[in-house]
């Protein structure tokens, strides 16, 4: 398994989000209509092959190197 460094702020964020996305999923408002857009999105990237993928650290040296 490879280990990943992330910072206490961007882990923080990263639990604030996932309780928001959480609290999201179950008010009571009933079922959630996602939009065709989100339809389209979910489908393209359920079809899409592994090997399409982008290691983290790869997104990594792209970021970086554009600064």
């Amino acid at each position: 398994m490879e280990n990943i460094n992330v910072s206490a702020e961007d882990l923080k964020k990263l639990i604030r989000d996932v309780a928001q996305i959480k609290e999201m999923l179950t008010e009571e408002k009933g079922e959630i209509e996602l939009t065709n857009w989100a339809k389209e999105e979910l489908e393209e990237a359920r079809n899409r092959s592994e090997k399409e993928y982008v290691s983290l650290e790869n997104v990594k040296k792209r970021i970086l190197s554009k600064k």
